[in-house]
């Protein structure tokens, strides 16, 4: 069993197919975990780099690694540049903290296959300004630097194309990030130049072309989920839209089973929400409202960016 230490990605930590038999949520102090976890059993502590007061400071985590065995340590770090230079990693090292990652779905991973010395031998070097790989993915691939999210409507007409134009309107404040749809036109009635339409083969060649953006949005509409990193199947959980989806494909649910699953344009309380996780055995990833498009900031959406990982937000 294993132990969650969470705070700004709680939720993202949430979706982690693991066992689980603590869980804390908040802003602690190296001392405040000594004392709740210096006699408790567990296989992982998974800690959310923002649940550590003083994180940036690296000298904290020194203080982590002294009271902890680091070997049942991985941190999922932010995405802010101090926690990811080199300096900083090359720090981590140094203690001996060898499993992160920036990647929820690298944790899995880690927790299977940890990280020896050998494997993170190539952060001590203080010459680089930016790591070349990421803990957890170097054993998997080359850092992602580069996030390609589809966006696939579930239900008819589930938001896709408008929480696209929506979440990247948001994302680009802070990242460099392009906005692009698969067999569709949908995006000119936005009236942005910026927002990119294309056929599957040119989809795959802008895409490929595009390695100085940071996120790649895609509303998939039919096209292939394999050219995203991750792939958001959003639903509109109304009454008609849902029966009409249960009628088309009775077995959608059992498909969508381990896939992050978005309510979108959503009515539903917290109540309701775990009544329909119960009647369709899936589990909601989040649970967003109606939501104003022209709204140049929106707070659910900045909920949303960080639920799905995005640390630099305007709240």
């Amino acid at each position: 069993m294993n132990v969650i230490v969470a705070n700004k990605y709680q939720t993202l930590l949430g979706t982690l197919p693991i066992d689980v038999i603590k869980s804390i949520n908040g802003e602690f102090t190296i001392q405040d975990l000594v004392n709740q976890f210096s006699n408790f059993y567990y296989n992982k502590m998974i800690i959310d780099i923002t649940a550590i007061r003083g994180y940036e400071d690296v000298n904290t985590l020194r203080e982590l690694s002294i009271n902890f065995d680091c070997d049942k340590i991985i941190l999922l770090l932010d995405d802010s540049p101090m926690v990811n230079s080199s300096m900083y990693l090359s720090k981590l090292v140094s203690v001996g903290i060898y499993n992160f990652t920036r990647s929820v779905e690298a944790i899995p991973f880690l927790m299977d296959n940890p990280n020896l010395y050998k494997d993170v031998a190539n952060y001590q070097n203080f010459n680089d300004e930016q790591p070349k790989m990421m803990m957890g993915q170097s054993k998997i691939e080359n850092r992602l630097e580069q996030r390609i999210i589809g966006f696939k409507n579930v239900t008819e007409h589930a938001g896709a194309t408008t929480l696209v134009y929506m979440l990247k309107k948001h994302l680009q404040r802070n990242y460099k990030v392009m906005a692009l749809e698969i067999n569709s036109n949908d995006f000119e009635y936005f009236n942005d130049k910026t927002l990119e339409s294309a056929d599957y083969m040119n989809a795959s060649f802008k895409i490929s072309n595009a390695k100085d953006m940071n996120v790649i949005l895609i509303d998939l509409n039919d096209g292939p989920e394999n050219v995203c990193t991750e792939v958001i199947y959003l639903v509109e959980p109304g009454i008609i839209k849902l029966n009409k989806l249960i009628r088309y494909d009775y077995k959608i649910f059992e498909k969508l089973k381990g896939k992050k699953i978005v309510l979108n344009k959503s009515v539903l309380s917290d109540r309701d929400v775990k009544d329909f996780e119960k009647e369709s055995g899936s589990k909601v990833f989040y649970n967003l409202p109606y939501l104003d498009e022209k709204l140049d900031n929106n707070t659910k959406i900045n909920e949303f960016l960080i639920a799905l990982g995005f640390s630099r937000t305007d709240n």
